[in-house]
């Protein structure tokens, strides 16, 4: 990677005597003449490193440094001045200054201190990255999933949630798109903000217009104090909305102008509030469908839907099942004071042919029962929920992915054995072994009661 310099000096000889020496040092170099110039090509963004003049007409060096600074914390700067005394030299470190030299410039000398300078830039940017990352997992962590669907979800999520931008976040009951808009929030500049969730399907048109927006004291009957909505609430941070296929014409008419306009006005009230929310929200409904029986404002949907993030059916993201059911069964076991160590195969493979109609809310319900209702330290299908085991069809076995072959073969050459009751004679007829065969690979394998 080759870095990019800045040199700012008014005093053309120096500037381009300083960048003729810092090119032959491998480094790309571009110049300015003055400190306006200087922060006008520092906003372009692709600048690594400034060397400027502390003492220049118009913008000076130390104006310059607070300026930078105040766009990029701990960005680089290394001030040269021609009047050099230990004042100017605290204060231009105390501003934030890399360091202080002063002229005629050591060449050998600054070329030292710009590689120390990009190098601990270089550390800093990695600090940050990390912690990025770090951030990224953690708000990722309640959304369990590691199939291609879900990592295209994460994509969007991590590349939409640091914008302004609204976004609509569709898919069915039970997915997951609540944890969805907390991530969004918690990648945003706005975490530290509140994070304020409204389910629309939850109130009646009047008692939503109240909650939103809020009311005056007498602006109906029991309204004995003014209140706030949750656009005041949530002023600076996020506004989830819920099912927000649920709102009436008249709330999507106020909704939309908070959205144009960012302002509003309470019930009963005049007085104009602004508002500075970033709109999340979510639903399970076609929303063009109902645009076109006329029950969804087309406008607001273009509003809302900046950004669309679906999020899949779990029947259409199966390769999920074993880290939710992993993370479920710790869950539980350890809510409820159980040791379970695992799940029977035959226990999966109910779970596997199962469709989940209620998606991963019904799952989390499933494992939860069945930890409930569990006998022992291993999950059977017999803990399994009736609705969910009677999808389990026994002429079948399920291999989940993500295994090894010998975890694959030694499940096949169990539900073999199952399957003929224990006969393990019959068991290898089946599969086109020897019985020796069989006992090798599933040595001290007790699979039912020997009969032959």
């Amino acid at each position: 990677m080759k870095f990019r310099l800045l040199v700012v000096d008014d005093e053309k000889n120096i500037r381009e005597g300083l960048a003729a020496g810092l090119e032959l040092s491998g480094y790309e170099v571009v110049i300015a003449a003055d400190g306006n110039e200087a922060f006008t090509r520092f906003l372009k963004g692709d600048i690594d490193l400034v060397i400027s003049d502390l003492r220049m007409p118009g913008l000076g060096g130390g104006d310059l440094l607070k300026k930078i600074l105040g766009e990029v914390p701990d960005f680089p700067v290394i001030i040269l001045t021609g009047h050099g005394t230990v004042e100017t030299a605290v204060e231009a470190m105390r501003t934030g200054a890399w360091n202080f030299l002063s002229k005629p410039v050591n060449l050998d000398h600054l070329s030292e201190l710009v590689k120390q300078a990009l190098a601990n830039r270089e550390l800093v940017l990695k600090h940050r990255r990390l912690l990025e990352e770090l951030e990224r997992r953690k708000s990722f962590a309640a959304v369990i999933g590691n199939s291609a669907v879900m990592r295209k979800v994460f994509d969007t999520t991590s590349r939409a949630a640091p914008t302004k931008a609204s976004i609509l976040i569709t898919g069915e009951s039970g997915v997951g798109k609540e944890l969805v808009a907390d991530a969004i929030h918690g990648l945003s500049p706005r975490k530290d903000k509140p994070l304020i969730k409204v389910h629309c399907a939850a109130l009646a048109a009047s008692l939503l217009e109240s909650e939103l927006f809020g009311h005056e004291k007498g602006a109906f009957t029991g309204a004995s104090a003014r209140k706030r909505g949750r656009f005041e609430l949530a002023n600076g941070g996020t506004l989830f909305l819920d099912e927000i296929g649920e709102i009436d014409q008249n709330i999507q008419i106020k909704l939309l102008r908070v959205l144009q306009e960012r302002k509003f006005e309470r019930v009963g009230g005049e007085e104009t509030v602004e508002t500075d929310v970033r709109i999340v929200a979510a639903t399970n409904k076609d929303l063009k469908a109902e645009i076109e029986k006329g029950n969804f404002r087309e406008d607001l949907y273009f509003r809302l839907n900046v950004v669309n993030i679906h999020v899949p059916p779990l029947r259409e993201r199966k390769d999920d099942l074993p880290p939710l059911i992993t993370a479920f069964l710790k869950e539980f076991a350890e809510e409820n004071g159980k040791k379970i160590e695992g799940i029977s195969d035959k226990a999966r493979s109910c779970l596997y042919a199962y469709d989940w109609p209620g998606n991963v809310r019904e799952l989390r319900n499933c494992m939860e029962s069945a930890v409930v209702m569990s006998r022992g330290s291993l999950l059977t299908e017999e803990d399994i929920p009736p609705a969910v085991r009677t999808g389990c069809d026994e002429s079948w076995i399920r291999i989940p992915l993500g295994i090894s072959m010998e975890e694959a073969q030694a499940i096949i050459l169990r539900e073999t054995v199952s399957a003929q009751k224990g006969n393990k004679t019959k068991a290898a007829e089946v599969l086109g072994i020897g019985r020796k065969t069989l006992h090798r690979k599933l040595p001290g394998w007790a699979g039912g009661d020997e009969v032959d």
